[in-house]
């Protein structure tokens, strides 16, 4: 099998890891179908909403482990991850970023409810943590800033558009950082700039009630008093 057949194959599986809708599945297992409850969307933000608390954090973390296993084992298996990396360039870095992309449109767009999924936060941080060591870091960075975000607004969706406009910079400097090449740094940035482009679209109608001051906050991300 040559290169491209086996590159082809990561791709396919990285999509159908993707589109497993664990927050539809787990919904299922109470009983409840979600997409007939709160907002109608599979990801983790509505499974909180109508499931709970602790099952929309069993969901958010699903959810990354699809972005993440997937780019985090290609990442291995072609020598791409790692600090000290094989000589793959840009060009090889942006086959790893098609698979690993290809794991949030199986989120977004899957297959098995006739492409109507989630929003793809969870599976896009998962994404990018799983791009060792260069986009770990500023995923992370991300990540706190969308905790610390949704605890102060109580808004999922401000938090999210924030955090993941926030990659495409973060991604720079980074690269600079593991002196990575120009190129190859440039690959990573476009990286976060798919996915915050993404992730934006997603949430059109989210922004539109934020300026209309009638977004919805996430009782469930709130404290407790």
């Amino acid at each position: 099998m040559n290169d491209t057949a086996v590159w082809c194959l990561w791709l396919a599986g990285s999509y159908l890891v993707g589109s497993i809708p664990f927050g539809l599945l787990i919904g299922f297992t109470r009983g409840v179908d979600i997409r007939k409850s709160g907002s109608g969307n599979v990801g983790a933000t509505n499974a909180g909403r109508v499931l709970g608390r602790k099952w929309g954090l069993i969901c958010f973390v699903l959810d990354v482990l699809k972005g993440f296993g997937p780019t985090l084992a290609y990442g291995l298996s072609s020598g791409l991850s790692g600090l000290h990396p094989g000589d793959g360039g840009a060009q090889a870095v942006l086959g790893w970023l098609v698979v690993s992309a290809a794991a949030v449109f199986g989120h977004v767009f899957p297959v098995w409810l006739k492409f109507k999924g989630g929003k793809g936060v969870a599976t896009g941080l998962g994404v990018v943590l799983g791009f060792w060591p260069v986009l770990t870091i500023p995923g992370l960075i991300a990540g706190i800033a969308w905790f610390v975000l949704v605890k102060i607004t109580g808004y999922v969706s401000l938090a999210s558009v924030a955090a993941a406009c926030s990659l495409p910079v973060l991604a720079v400097v980074s690269g600079l950082c593991w002196q990575r090449g120009v190129g190859e740094t440039a690959t990573y940035a476009g990286v976060g700039l798919v996915l915050a482009m993404l992730i934006v679209i997603r949430h059109r109608g989210n922004i539109q009630r934020l300026r209309a001051g009638t977004e919805p906050k996430a009782a469930w991300a709130e404290r407790k008093p």
